[in-house]
């Protein structure tokens, strides 16, 4: 995995899918294996072929599978959420997660109207009892939705569609949601509130939020008790957000009036009781269950892996957001810049990552390139390659192995006449500071240690570096002369900067590694790795 693209060439989709995704993935060169149905271990065996995983929901993507399959760098989801897959586990192996969340939009907003609709008037009930020979229109009075409050609690894709369509019915909306200013909800004809306020006012209450510990039993007893008598609750989100035994309890009481599943806790549910409650209409987890909704996360899926293949895109990615800024090519140089720079600290400092605290200062006169948002990431891959951490290393995983280490990273900006990046190291009671920019797309070394290079720097090329603090420049220069790939022209490059004490920092490209005793006594410190 590098800045332009992953290398995409065998694909295991492990779950009934649409043709069509097989076909744009063959269409554009990548092998594909379909076999659904397959148990735990069957799949641990079968995924150690691929580099690419394609699930709907049946699949658990969990832990002892991703550490069972080496070659995996990409993991697809055809549909919203990305519940079945453990995606902390698949970011420290530097593995990809994405899904579709505009796929299935349409018809889980549908779902929901569907149920709203049905809840007022009754409609799954009264035809039950059409089928059991029953004319009953008493029993089934209905209340109309026009002058309504509908409470909707996540004002993203689903939420917006859902808003759209029952205002058409004359319905009041307000909403709420942790990351939609009030701006967007008033664009939306969405009134924005807080949580107390949705509870108190709302009619009914539809929920279009993740599954997150945040958002776990949201509605609970003590919520469904601020809500008017009579409220009616929809989800068809994910099961866990309400609390279906608060909500059966309620139910019960006649507090809530009337409830929309279509997402359980467990599916199937081991307990029947709320779905068979006759104020409850249920459905076996549908929202997404449409011939287009089904072709068109088929249709996406397929389409981000081939953008990704080609280092084009990371759209739908939820884990990878220092790779996806990476993969613009403005970028690339200096994510080569800022890996080199923790190569070299890090390689100096010879310390254990929980000893060391980095900080990094992005200097820019613009926001032409999004440095600050993988120059972290970047900075921690050299670092912890330096000191031959195991693990795979890359932007997506290294934050999250710095973490689990206990490395410390910090970030900050700054305004600048001239783009460069700075990283600080700190390990006990020493130090190290070094700059760098880039030109076009040369990555160039410009300070270490107050220690300036001349002209525009020292070009970090492709191949081998070495940078080393060698007590005679001279001297260091004719050892390296005397070195026999010198003459074969395998040294693309060598720059010197006198130190405050006289000493120089030197760096020196070349396509082979310098052997360390090439030269001799002169190194004071010295740190080799390769760019490429």
């Amino acid at each position: 995995m590098n800045g332009s693209g992953i290398h995409l060439k065998r694909v295991l989709i492990s779950d009934d899918i649409s043709p069509r995704c097989i076909e744009i993935l063959e269409e554009n060169g990548i092998e594909v294996t379909k076999k659904i149905s397959l148990n735990s271990n069957e799949l641990k065996e079968e995924i150690k072929k691929y580099d690419g995983l394609i699930v709907r929901s049946a699949t658990r993507v969990t832990k002892e599978l991703i550490e069972a399959a080496p070659n995996l760098k990409l993991i697809g989801r055809a549909g919203t959420g990305v519940d079945n897959i453990d995606v902390e586990a698949a970011s420290e192996k530097g593995i990809v997660v994405m899904n579709t969340p505009g796929g299935n939009s349409i018809s889980a907003a549908e779902l929901t109207c569907a149920m709203i609709i049905s809840l007022s008037r009754s409609i799954p009930q009264a035809t039950a009892s059409m089928k059991e020979g029953k004319w009953d229109r008493k029993k089934f009075m209905g209340n109309e939705l026009l002058g309504k409050t509908l409470a909707i609690v996540g004002l993203g894709r689903i939420g917006k569609e859902v808003a759209t369509r029952m205002q058409a019915f004359g319905m009041r909306t307000i909403g709420y949601d942790p990351i939609t200013t009030a701006e967007t909800a008033k664009q939306m004809k969405v009134e924005f509130c807080s949580l107390e306020e949705v509870w108190a006012q709302a009619d009914y209450i539809t929920v279009h939020v993740p599954l997150i510990p945040q958002t776990t039993n949201l509605i609970n007893d003590a919520v469904l008790a601020k809500c008017k008598r009579g409220v009616r609750i929809v989800n068809c989100a994910r099961g866990g957000i309400v609390d279906e035994a608060a909500l059966l309890q309620a139910l019960n009481s006649g507090h809530v009036a009337g409830a929309g599943f279509d997402v359980f806790v467990e599916e199937p549910p081991a307990d029947y009781s709320l779905a068979r409650h006759p104020n409850v209409v249920s459905t076996p987890h549908l929202g997404a269950n449409t011939v287009e909704a089904q072709q068109r996360v088929a249709e996406e899926v397929a389409e981000q892996f081939v953008l990704v293949a080609k280092g084009e895109s990371l759209l739908g990615a939820v884990n990878a957001f220092a790779l996806s800024a990476a993969m613009n090519e403005e970028n690339q140089a200096w994510v080569r810049l800022a890996r080199s720079l923790g190569a070299m600290l890090g390689g100096l400092a010879r310390e254990k990552p929980q000893n060391m605290a980095v900080e990094v200062t992005w200097r820019c006169p613009t926001a032409k390139h999004a440095v600050e948002s993988f120059a972290s990431a970047a900075i921690a891959v050299g670092l912890l390659e330096s000191g031959r951490n195991e693990g795979k290393l890359n932007l997506v995983s290294a934050p999250h192995l710095a973490a689990k280490l206990g490395l410390k990273v910090s970030m900050r900006k700054e305004s600048a006449p001239c783009c460069s990046l700075t990283v600080d190291l700190r390990a006990g009671a020493h130090a190290w500071h070094a700059v760098g920019t880039v030109q076009g797309a040369v990555v160039q070394l410009l300070e270490m240690d107050g220690a300036r290079f001349g002209g525009q720097g020292a070009t970090l090329l492709d191949g081998y570096v070495t940078l080393a603090k060698v007590k005679d420049a001279s001297a260091a220069v004719q050892q390296v002369v005397r070195w026999e790939p010198f003459s074969k022209g395998d040294v693309s490059n060598m720059a010197f900067t006198a130190g405050a004490k006289g000493a120089s920092w030197m760096v020196l490209c070349s396509t082979k590694p310098l052997p360390t005793d090439v030269l001799g006594g002169q190194t004071e410190a010295i740190v080799q790795f390769a760019t490429v």
